[in-house]
């Protein structure tokens, strides 16, 4: 009998089957071994049980340590978290339970939410059902029986999920032995597939689908990993995480609060707004002679908006003010910004502009908002006002290539002046949903491949990669990501290339041949929000940032009160060398003070007694250090005078030095 299905495996071998064959008996067919470790198959691409009938097409049979099987590992853990929970508690009612980034979370209605306490024992209920090794099954119900039997079960949010799911779709239950769930799947092959190294994190509340309007369900969060040592990592970077945690470390070193009255905005105190600025004129310098800063109105009338699309796209984020006057042809609706480039567009319009001129750069520090929801919100990390560091890039179609490697080589640069020196940059192409002919995104889409291409060929460091279909409706973008401290990931950098402003705005340029010719526009971003990277920058280093960026650089504390007129003399040097210091001659002990510093995070104290007075020394104390330095002032100041100096302005200086040389 001839073999009705053909498959192809990753070898480049092809195989004939017989239909109805499973992925289950492709496995077999290849090895025993294979089939034992095999907890699903990919066909094309995509996933699906190892029960369910294969189809013509590439096969590859996904072991456990394929990367592939950890959302199924998570996807598991949660239905029999799910499981757990409902043995434990009867009558509970179980709603969703998705897989998220680096876990899962179950939502339950439950007469009292969970607390923590609830969490060891739901543990040791789910190491109970893994042990018990039920199988993975599904069935195919109609929608009529759905409902009836999750209605008798007094299941009342799955019958609501029954309803939303589109008429013609398969209703998939799955199984592990009595206990059942609608799910799409695909699952593994039995929950003690699922391994021991997983761990329910927390409880939350959550509204049904997110709407307030609907009742508040109890929300647990797990993670799973299918090896222990990667579970233990995740725990131990979740720890450190929380030690860095932002909010904490901005409270304890005085630098910043929100309250109730400014939802979602920033209240800078004096050492915070210290370190702000100090961001803003490290990027002002490296701007300094490429770019124009600008600077466009805070609210403008919602044509404008209307114009450049974000009315119709973006109006549900936008802060909007109405203003009505004492006639009512004055009555006008105005938007805050909540993006620069509607008023950057606007300042290129204005006069007539020549190929010659071009590329011409627009740069501000912009403060947008944008409303997010509040339970969104999270400390500087998501805000509702923040200050965007984006700048917009006028040049011909020719200029493009170069442009956007300027534009790589000054982020790369700025990264690196920060200590991050592990990027990865992915290149978003078309998505489905766009403006622009396909002759527009080809040719950008080919620029910005080759920009990629050379950017992997300069540097070794780089990682890249493409997000198919994850670009802009206006054009195609380059996505920076940086890995910090403890190896978390945070998207920061952009660089987007506009069809859609210039076209709408009818902005133009007078070409060679004294023809109107619509200019490229590229948006660029290296920090995105000055806020969330500042936010980003005190968890990396856990508060103890560098000498250059710390809001207070040196404290000078006396052992002695015989030593204050020499600690006031130290610290007038640091200050004449352009330190920011700050004296401390109370009368406790000086391990006191090192201690009440140290939480503070003041990266040095310099401390002097009657000794260091006498020898005209002082003794440094470095953050996180227990050593102490024992130097000459002059030397001491000369040193943390260098040590302090940005890396921009020490670059230009030995650069000058070295050519004088």
């Amino acid at each position: 009998m001839s073999q009705a299905i053909s498959l192809t495996f990753p070898d480049g071998s092809v195989r004939g089957y017989d239909a109805g064959a499973t992925g289950r008996d492709v496995a077999e067919s290849i090895s025993k071994s294979l089939a034992k470790k095999a907890v699903a198959v990919a066909i094309d691409g995509t996933v699906r049980d190892l029960s369910d009938p294969v189809t013509t097409g590439r096969i590859e049979i996904i072991t456990r340590n394929d990367d592939r099987a950890l959302e199924l590992i998570r996807h598991d853990a949660a239905h029999v978290m799910a499981e757990a929970v409902q043995e434990l508690w009867p009558g509970t009612q179980v709603t969703i339970g998705p897989v998220i980034e680096n876990g899962f979370y179950y939502d339950f209605a439950k007469n009292e939410p969970f607390t923590l306490d609830d969490l060891p024992k739901i543990e040791k209920k789910m190491k109970e059902i893994i042990a018990r090794n039920a199988a993975f099954t599904k069935q195919v119900w109609s929608r009529d029986k759905a409902k009836q039997v999750f209605a008798d079960k007094g299941e009342q949010y799955k019958v609501e999920l029954v309803d939303a799911i589109p008429e013609g779709q398969d209703l998939k239950i799955y199984y592990q032995g009595d206990w059942f769930d609608l799910c799409r799947g695909p699952h593994m092959a039995s929950t003690g597939q699922i391994g021991s190294a997983f761990k329910l994190l927390k409880v939350a509340g959550a509204y049904w689908r997110g709407d307030s309007n609907n009742p508040m369900l109890s929300r647990i969060y797990g993670t799973a990993f299918a090896e222990q040592s990667e579970l233990d990592n995740y725990l131990h970077m979740l720890a450190e995480a929380e030690k860095r945690d932002h909010r904490r470390l901005g409270r304890e070193m005085d630098l910043f609060h929100f309250q109730e009255e400014g939802p979602g905005v920033v209240f800078w105190h004096g050492k915070g707004w210290r370190v702000f600025q100090t961001l803003v004129a490290y990027m002002r310098r490296r701007l300094a002679g490429d770019y124009q800063e600008v600077n466009a109105p805070q609210v403008l009338d919602k044509s404008l908006w209307e114009t450049s699309g974000h009315w119709g796209w973006y109006r549900d984020n936008m802060f909007k003010v109405t203003v009505a006057g004492d006639d009512t042809d004055d009555d006008r609706v105005f938007a805050l910004k909540p993006m620069n480039c509607p008023g950057h567009i606007q300042i290129f319009k204005h006069g007539l502009k020549s190929y010659r001129e071009l590329p011409i750069r627009l740069a501000e520090f912009g403060n947008v908002h944008r409303y997010e929801p509040s339970g969104a919100l999270h400390g500087l990390m998501r805000v509702r006002g923040f200050t965007q560091d984006d700048a917009h890039i006028f040049c011909t179609d020719e200029q493009m290539a170069a442009e956007c490697l300027k534009i790589n080589d000054l982020i790369l640069s700025v990264y690196k002046d920060f200590g991050f020196d592990e990027v990865t940059i992915k290149l978003s192409t078309r998505p489905d949903k766009r403006v622009g002919s396909d002759d527009l995104w080809d040719r950008a889409e080919s620029v910005m491949m080759g920009v990629l291409e050379t950017i992997q060929q300069q540097s070794n460091n780089i990682k890249t990669g493409i997000l198919p279909g994850e670009g802009a409706f206006y054009g195609p973008k380059f996505e920076y990501t940086l890995k910090d401290a403890i190896g978390r990931e945070w998207q920061c950098g952009t660089t987007q290339v506009d069809f859609n402003l210039p076209e709408r705005f009818g902005a133009f340029y007078i070409d060679s041949n004294s023809e109107k010719t619509q200019p490229v526009m590229i948006h660029r971003a290296i920090c995105g929000s000055m806020e969330r990277f500042l936010g980003i920058l005190i968890e990396n280093f856990a508060g103890h940032m560098p000498l250059w960026v710390s809001p207070l650089q040196v404290v000078v504390a006396t052992i002695t009160s015989e030593a204050d007129a020499y600690g006031l003399e130290v610290a007038e040097a640091l200050r004449e060398a352009g330190l920011n210091v700050e004296t401390d001659f109370r009368n406790e002990k000086i391990n006191y003070k090192v201690r009440e510093h140290s939480v503070t995070k003041v990266p040095v104290i310099i401390v002097c007694g009657r000794k260091e007075a006498e020898e005209r020394t002082v003794n440094i104390r470095r953050l996180g250090s227990q050593e102490q330095v024992s130097m000459g002032l002059d030397a001491a100041v000369e040193s943390l005078a260098l040590e302090a100096t940005p890396p921009d302005i020490r670059r230009k200086a030995e650069a000058k030095k070295a050519k004088a040389a």
